[in-house]
């Protein structure tokens, strides 16, 4: 079997009796029921993914930044220059981007993994290169790169969150690569009902005359995929290399049982590829934030998945989720310290 295969098998749903232990203890805890809202099914969906209750504190957290170019940037889908993909996978790498800020702010990892820049980076401390090809082909003409690549790209992301999910409580997606909304519009539109006119966004913030050519590439890719191909080939055809290790990440860490916080529009496009491979995996997943992408919203319906935060982000590199991280560790700290009203003495409502 190869690695994906494996982790694939080795992927079981949430466990049910330590989510209704969960429900139960929050219901004793000295608050009304029900009344810390969506971080009731926080706490319950951890306590879930881990198997017990009160679930551990999903500390400490490591985000990890996937990076690859884009083929499709020959488009003129974006301003930007090719070149700043590698530009940044160095700034992060040196501690200067905002996912480092907001990381050292919640004393977080950052491991940022080159699975497909075009052009090479100095190694350095925290930099993985996990390179499976130098940026994909064009999606406009053709497919993105083979589906062997494609595959190698899933794995290297099942590896990263297994290495990390042996030290981490929680793990973070991040992103970065040039054209990859692009990429993400026509994932999103391939594994739900959306259009490209309705799940193609303006990225970096393009004007409208590129817009209309971002519109036009994800049309054109999409006429190229049969409605039976399998998750592996859409992702080939039409995705990018940090995709394919992202949605490989989300499998990882469902297989490590370890909970995932999914970032912006590349996040939850690829895990829209990690639910098509395994439905299971996405029980293991939460949203951070909805961005300001359209696509990403279509994404997080088809996963079932309701964002924690909406703040009209739509930076990448997993600014979003990391933001989205306390509220996750303090459902889960609540569960844990909060007295019930047995232990504390107080009297419940008759």
């Amino acid at each position: 079997m190869s690695l994906l295969d494996e982790t694939i098998a080795a992927i079981t749903p949430r466990d049910p009796a330590a989510e209704r232990a969960a429900r139960e203890r929050l219901d004793r805890m000295t608050k009304p029921p029900g009344s810390l809202g969506v971080l009731e099914d926080v706490a319950a969906q951890l306590a879930g993914t881990a198997g017990v209750c009160p679930a551990p504190l999903p500390t400490p957290v490591a985000v990890a930044v996937f990076a690859g170019d884009h083929g499709v940037h020959a488009q003129g889908v974006t301003p930007w220059p090719q070149e700043v993909t590698a530009q940044m996978v160095a700034n992060f790498a040196a501690g200067g981007a905002v996912v480092n800020a907001f990381a050292a702010q919640l004393g977080a990892d950052v491991v940022v993994v080159d699975v497909g820049v075009a052009s090479p980076t100095a190694p350095s401390p925290g930099f993985l290169d996990r390179n499976v090809r130098r940026g994909t082909a064009d999606l406009a003409v053709g497919p993105a790169m083979t589906r062997d690549e494609a595959r190698r790209a899933v794995e290297v992301g099942i590896a990263v969150a297994t290495e990390l999910a042996a030290d981490h409580g929680c793990l973070v997606t991040g992103d970065m690569g040039i054209t990859n909304t692009t990429a993400s519009a026509a994932l999103v539109c391939a594994f739900t009902d959306a259009t490209p006119a309705q799940a193609t966004g303006r990225g970096t913030g393009v004007d409208d005359a590129t817009l209309d050519r971002k519109v036009d590439v994800v049309t054109r890719a999409l006429t190229r995929l049969d409605a039976d191909a399998d998750p592996l080939t859409v992702l080939a055809e039409v995705g990018g290399l940090e995709h394919a290790a992202l949605a490989g990440f989300v499998l990882g860490a469902a297989a490590a049982r370890v909970p995932v916080l999914l970032d912006g529009v590349i996040a939850g496009s690829a895990a829209l590829v990690a639910a098509a491979l395994c439905p299971t995996a996405v029980e293991h997943a939460l949203a951070g934030h909805v961005s300001a992408e359209p696509g990403h919203a279509y994404a997080l319906r088809a996963l079932g998945l309701r964002p924690l935060l909406g703040l009209d982000l739509r930076l990448g590199e997993g600014t979003g989720a990391l933001l989205a991280y306390p509220l996750v560790a303090s459902a889960a700290r609540a569960l844990q310290d909060v007295a019930t009203f047995d232990s504390a003495g107080v009297t419940e409502k008759a």
